[in-house]
């Protein structure tokens, strides 16, 4: 038997990456797969399996226990979820102010999940090449709002390689999922830091403005030593998932810390008198922009987000 680390997953063949280097394809053990899993993926990127050679193949015998994980609803309405990446040290979301442009409700739900799976996150927002001076000023605004929760933000260009210096020094020594949606730059991104990897890069749709998929399947990169990426797929949406309305609050780190001070222990924030976050909403002191988007979450589909 051998141990070794996840390093792309197709959905039926999974490449695992051994202790010596050797990277090897591998398959799911039958009982393993069927083990009533509620996600589209019970084998992810990230994922440290036991595996052995059996009948001319390598089969995955064992998934070890998960330091964490991003998980996000299933497009799958068989599932219930998908599983982004697992045992990462930070998640990294490249947004775009425009070219396409990335909702607010998208990065604070992606934040969310992030924060209840207790990885660090970092936003970068890309393309600043392409800005005009309202979209410089949306992407300060937006700086400003973010870095005030506690989120570190970055802005950059893919093609001005001075811009890549912070970003490359963000990565050292971490394995690192980067996220976001279609067409904000992920794969160029990557591209420009290591070369040599040469990722399939897609156009923006002229029509629509938005990302077209270029990425199918997520992977795991080595960007040196002890320092590795993991490029995801762009997405449409953001579905959390498994966590219960009266908990989201706790999520929003801005919102839970002036919660003690509400009237009622179990407010739920959208309503109650003597509620101190919508106090602090009115007086400016959590951005409009944050508080929709915890209420577009408490609103969506009953008592839990499953």
């Amino acid at each position: 038997m051998e141990t070794g680390v996840v390093t792309k997953s197709t959905g039926s063949w999974y490449i695992v990456r051994k202790e010596n280097g050797e990277q090897v394809e591998c398959r799911m053990r039958g009982k393993l797969r069927l083990k009533g899993s509620r996600t589209t993926n019970p084998v992810a990127v990230g994922d440290r399996v036991d595996m052995e050679y059996d009948r001319e193949e390598y089969v995955i015998t064992r998934i070890h226990e998960r330091r964490n994980y991003i998980i996000r609803r299933s497009t799958n309405l068989s599932k219930e979820a998908h599983i982004i990446a697992t045992n990462v040290d930070q998640a990294l979301l490249v947004a775009t102010i425009n070219h396409p442009q990335t909702p607010t409700v998208f990065i604070d739900r992606f934040l969310m999940t992030v924060e209840a799976y207790n990885i660090p996150a970092v936003i970068v927002f890309n393309k600043t090449d392409l800005y005009n001076e309202s979209d410089l000023a949306r992407m300060q605004e937006l700086i400003a709002i973010y870095t005030s929760v506690g989120y570190p933000c970055h802005a950059l260009s893919a093609e001005e390689p001075e811009s890549l210096v912070p970003f490359k020094a963000l990565l050292a020594n971490k394995t690192t999922v980067l996220s976001g949606m279609s067409g904000v730059g992920k794969s160029t991104l990557i591209n420009r830091i290591e070369p040599s990897l040469q990722l399939k890069v897609g156009a923006i749709s002229d029509s629509h403005d938005t990302g077209k998929h270029t990425t199918t399947f997520a992977e795991i990169f080595s960007l040196g030593e002890n320092s590795y990426i993991i490029d995801t797929p762009g997405l449409r949406s953001f579905g959390i998932i498994d966590i219960a309305k009266e908990e989201i609050s706790h999520f929003f780190p801005e919102l839970f810390n002036v919660s003690d001070n509400c009237r009622f222990y179990n407010c739920t924030h959208t309503h109650e008198p003597g509620c101190a976050v919508i106090e602090a909403v009115q007086k400016g002191d959590i951005s409009e922009s944050r508080y929709w988007s915890y209420l577009s979450m408490m609103e969506e589909n009953g008592e839990k987000y499953r």
